[in-house]
């Protein structure tokens, strides 16, 4: 069977055969009970968060925080003490010396992505596993040294893709795609219609000292500093992210492939603009559609940070269309709609409130993210002990950020791109295979193959 036509099998008649997603998936792995040197780069938002959820499924020593902010590095180290004392507990400006000093096992990185690549590289040269926030890389040939890296050092790689750890996701993908019940599948829409484009202007205004901006802009063109860019304003700049596809597609276009089987796809085009929010200084796109082309389907995307959203219900979204039936999926749920007669399947997400309390009361977690990531944690150690690929391997999140990336570069060259993973090159065109890799501001240096 064409792995990307998925034929209907016998439909489920008994809705008991749908149990709980507690029990479908409590997910406990047998994992060693040593606790394990990790350290974090990057101490903002999403680096604690990831950190806390670790804590929570496995016993950690952690021997290192990392962060160019005085001020979150100290608020990081007083929230991870309070949770659990923590011996060994070192705080550094560069990540460098944290790599050097504590000689860490596991390393997460919860930077921006211009600071994903060059501390991935180093901390799995310096003989860590790594966990790595999604996107991987700013470039496509960031992300073939890390790659790379990852495959000659034999080192374990988990990527911040915790849809593919989402319980009622697992369901979804068990119970009705990998069940057949979408019949013959060609078409994939996903979606985002958050309003996260900003608009503001703020001044330029001298660094506080608190911060060291230099070593926060690393190999990225260095901007006029106008604020701390921490949570949300370095998301309106291409020079550190990839926009909102490298940030919000790159989910749901990760899951749909993981759902479906999907590899690199055979071609990429997009276009789009900042077409309504035009007052501020933000360059990414408020509007971008883009189509990832596979022999037999297409995964259609679409963003807009203005208007409503197409479908209120799914307002961030991927839904799955089969000739027997349509799946549309969030972070919330699921909803299965057979064509025809047919029993409509629905998934929830899963809360797990009186197993960890804490997460009631952790300032700006994401409360219904807490079981997908603990679980993205569990297969991580299991993938570590077990000599094993994660779920969410390095390969997959390089696709998945690669692609999206050159989404990017279609719309911004406006015409339709094919990456040729093997050459490292966009096929036919010499002049996007040289947007594969950008260049790096003075003295740091891109990754190269070469040295991996």
């Amino acid at each position: 069977m064409n792995q990307h036509t998925l034929h209907r099998r016998e439909f489920l008649r008994d809705s008991s055969i749908l149990v709980a997603m507690s029990a479908l998936h409590p997910y406990i792995p047998n994992i060693s009970a040593k606790p394990r040197r990790v350290a974090l780069i990057g101490t903002g938002w999403y680096g604690k968060s990831d950190l806390f959820r670790l804590m929570q499924v496995a016993p950690v020593d952690v021997v290192g925080l990392c962060d160019v902010d005085a001020h979150m590095l100290k608020q990081a180290a007083t929230m991870i003490n309070e949770r659990k004392p923590q011996k060994n507990l070192a705080t550094f400006r560069d990540y460098r010396e944290l790599l050097k000093q504590t000689k860490p096992d596991i390393v997460l990185i919860g930077t921006p992505d211009h600071w994903h690549a060059l501390p991935a590289i180093d901390a799995m040269k310096a003989g860590a596993d790594l966990y790595l926030q999604k996107p991987i890389s700013r470039d496509v040939m960031e992300g073939e040294a890390i790659l790379a890296t990852a495959r000659k050092y034999n080192r374990t790689v988990q990527v911040g893709t915790q849809r593919r750890s989402t319980p009622h996701l697992v369901e979804a993908k068990e119970k009705i795609v990998d069940a057949g019940l979408l019949g013959n599948i060609h078409h994939a829409e996903m979606c985002c219609y958050y309003h996260m484009h900003s608009n503001a202007n703020p001044p330029v205004q001298p660094v506080p000292d608190f911060l060291d901006y230099d070593m926060w802009t690393g190999p990225a063109p260095l901007r006029p500093y106008d604020g701390l860019p921490h949570r949300g304003w370095w998301r309106a700049f291409m020079e550190y992210g990839n926009g909102i596809m490298g940030d919000m597609c790159i989910h749901m276009f990760d899951a749909v492939r993981w759902m479906l089987g999907l590899g690199w796809p055979k071609s990429v085009s997009s276009n789009g603009g900042i077409y309504v929010d035009n007052k501020g200084k933000s360059n990414i796109a408020d509007t971008q559609n883009a189509v990832f082309a596979y022999d037999g389907i297409e995964c259609v995307w679409q963003h807009r940070t203005w208007g409503n959203p197409a479908d209120p219900d799914y307002p961030w979204a991927f839904k799955i269309y089969g000739d027997k039936g349509t799946l549309a999926c969030d972070v919330w749920k699921y909803d299965f709609t057979p064509v025809g007669d047919g029993r409509k399947l629905h998934g929830d997400v899963l809360w797990e409130k009186e197993k960890y309390p804490e997460d009631l009361t952790e300032p700006d977690i994401e409360l219904h993210v807490a079981s997908a990531t603990r679980r993205h944690m569990l297969n991580f150690l299991e993938a570590i002990d077990k000599d094993t690929r994660p779920v969410a391997d390095i390969e997959q999140g390089h696709i998945s950020t690669a692609s999206c990336i050159i989404a990017n570069l279609a719309m911004q060259l406006g015409r339709p791109l094919s990456y040729d993973p093997v050459k490292r090159i966009i096929t036919g065109d010499e002049e996007a295979t040289k947007l594969l890799q950008r260049k790096y501001r003075e003295p740091w240096q891109h990754p190269s193959l070469d040295n991996v």
